[in-house]
């Protein structure tokens, strides 16, 4: 009877918590009405990106933006009417955002400007997206998840080419979430989260996928939501409701687990750092970053080169 080896356990450590005179306590915010079960939140943070030396992260329900540097000092960058999620920058040094209420925004850094860059597909909203990557041919994957889910597996996975070309990838998806493409670009992951899986989808030359299979099952109330790459292929996937970030091997297999010290909302992640071995996660519901070193180093993280 084969065994497998058991995961190494370690937890995350604090890094850092959004200071109290950033957390907002709305009684009436429209997206913890229908994500939270109206629950009084102060922020949900998301979206983190590491870039010039800081650690950028989003703020769902209150449209902020936050930069937040190695001493973890916190600067409100953005504010504005929408709801920013994911989040990853242009060659330009402008950041691109998948915003559930507006579809795909710009962030000027210099200014704070949010605005609009795809709004509408053939003149219909998209369902909510969430979540995007980039690969070395400056194409957009993203996701549209809306509120999917088993009842209703009809999130979109979608690609837009810098021509501006918006091709359909998938359209059956349980909650599709956070994305990432294998360093070899042949292979896209995504987490769909009410499915509690994260979905193999490998990129055929003509720009197809073919042969769609889930290639990790998690477990629990809420499954997989961001994911990251690490440079030898190994798939980070962070599972709020666990409070994990499990790594995962090419036969998808957890040779380690992170836990949350502090909350059970780990959302996303990426890596960072003087030498890009610094994972840095999202606590979302206690306004918390956690941080883990690695002992190896994420995979390059290509920017936007859409006009």
């Amino acid at each position: 009877m084969l065994l497998l080896q058991q995961p190494a356990v370690r937890d995350a450590k604090v890094l850092t918590r959004l200071p109290e005179s950033f957390r907002r306590k709305d009684r009436d915010n429209a997206w913890s009405l229908a994500n939270r079960g109206g629950a009084v939140i102060d922020s949900f943070l998301e979206g983190p990106v590491w870039s010039d030396g800081h650690l950028w992260v989003t703020d769902i329900p209150y449209g902020r933006v936050f930069s937040v540097s190695p001493q973890g000092d916190w600067e409100l960058v953005a504010e504005y009417d929408g709801e920013p999620n994911g989040m990853k920058r242009m060659a330009g040094g402008d950041f691109l955002i998948t915003d559930y209420r507006n579809g795909l925004m710009r962030l000027d850094v210099k200014t704070g400007a949010v605005t609009p860059f795809l709004e509408r597909r053939n003149s219909e909203r998209f369902r909510g997206v969430n979540d995007l990557t980039f690969d070395s041919a400056g194409n957009l994957y993203f996701t549209d998840q809306g509120q999917t889910g088993m009842h209703d597996p009809t999130g979109r996975v979608y690609r837009l080419s810098p021509e501006g070309k918006l091709d359909v990838l998938l359209d059956n998806c349980p909650s599709p979430n956070g994305l990432v493409l294998s360093p070899d670009e042949k292979v896209l992951f995504v987490a769909m989260t009410r499915g509690n899986c994260v979905w193999r989808v490998p990129l055929q030359a003509d720009g197809s996928v073919s042969k769609v299979g889930q290639f990790f099952t998690s477990y629990g109330s809420s499954g997989p939501d961001g994911l990251a790459m690490r440079a030898d292929g190994f798939l980070l996937v962070a599972n709020p409701g666990l409070g994990y970030v499990w790594v995962l091997n090419h036969r998808a297999e957890p040779v380690e687990v992170l836990r949350s010290p502090t909350g059970a909302s780990l959302t996303n992640l990426c890596f960072g750092g003087v030498d890009g071995k610094t994972l840095l996660m999202t606590e979302s519901t206690t306004g918390t970053i956690l941080c883990a070193e690695m002992d190896e180093r994420g995979a390059l993280v290509h920017e936007g080169q859409l006009a």
